[in-house]
Formats: C-alpha cells, structure tokens, sequence
C-alpha cells in the first residue's frame, strides 16, 4: 500500500562537519485507487438503463407545397390560451370542448373517416402542454395525420362568433 524509504546510516566521516540528514521519501501505491476507480465504473456502466429516447417523427412538406384536403376529411381543433378547446368538421361553426370531450370526437371521428386529417391550430399564448395532450391523444387514437398551425385573428373572430 505504502512504503516509507528510510536513509541509511553511514557513519561519519573524517572530518566534523555534520551532514544534512536525508529526507525520507514516502512512496504511496495507487493501484488500490485505481482497482476501486474501475470497479465504480463498470458498476455504474451495467447498471444504468440505456433507454432510447421517445419522440415522435414529424415529416415536413417543402415550403412551396400546397394540399387540396376536402372538407368532408378535415377535422379543425383550436385551442386557446385560458386552454378552451374549439373543434368543427369542414366549414361547420365551431363547437367547443373540454380535453376528455376532444379525446370521444377523435375516436368518433377517426371510426367513421378513416381518412381523417387533424388541423390542429394552437394560440401562441397556450400552454405547450395542452398542445403536446392532443397530440397525445391523436396517436393513442392512431390518427397520424395532423398538421399544427399558429391561431390567426380569422380563426379568433370565428370562435368569438361561435360563442
């Protein structure tokens, strides 16, 4: 472990001068240290999960592109700051819902139109996880075509119409 080198006497010599005593050289062994170093290491390594990380995937069309979707295949849903969720089909007026009302309308929706497309337009004042909620729920109900847009003031005046 440790090792303490010790001078040797020598005996004086002839003459009287005395001689600086040596230092003693102390000589610590780190292999213990690094024997216990990599025991943590490999320890910690085998031990912790590798998990992937979960995200979703998000293709994005080139800017110039431009979708005729009907109206009979569009499901619009806004949600607004004070988290109030507004949905409607097509040009209907829209009707608005709590986040269990939103999760019943995308199950519904999704049984009878299998071609169902999602636009879901979120004020830039709401809360990112009321956005991330529906999101959520459009993949539990396996609705994986959604398109995310910002709340303009057409779609504010629309709603304040609606009530």
């Amino acid at each position: 472990m440790a090792a303490v080198d010790t001078a040797e006497h020598r005996g004086h010599k002839k003459g009287k001068k005395r001689k600086k005593a040596r230092r003693i050289a102390i000589r610590i062994d780190m292999t213990p240290m690094v024997d216990v170093a990599f025991l943590l290491l490999t320890f910690f390594m085998l031990t912790t999960q590798m998990t992937k990380p979960q995200t979703m995937e998000i293709n994005l069309p080139p800017s110039e592109a431009s979708v005729e979707v009907a109206e009979s295949n569009l499901l619009t849903v806004r949600a607004l700051d004070n988290n109030a969720i507004y949905w409607n089909m097509g040009i209907e007026l829209p009707q608005k819902t709590n986040f269990d009302g939103i999760k019943n309308i995308f199950r519904e929706r999704y049984q009878a139109n299998p071609k169902l497309i999602v636009l879901l337009k979120v004020d830039r004042k709401a809360r990112y996880d009321l956005m991330v909620n529906i999101m959520d729920q459009l993949n539990q109900n396996g609705i994986n075509r959604f398109s995310i847009a910002s709340l303009l003031e057409a779609d504010k005046t629309l709603l304040k119409k609606a009530g």
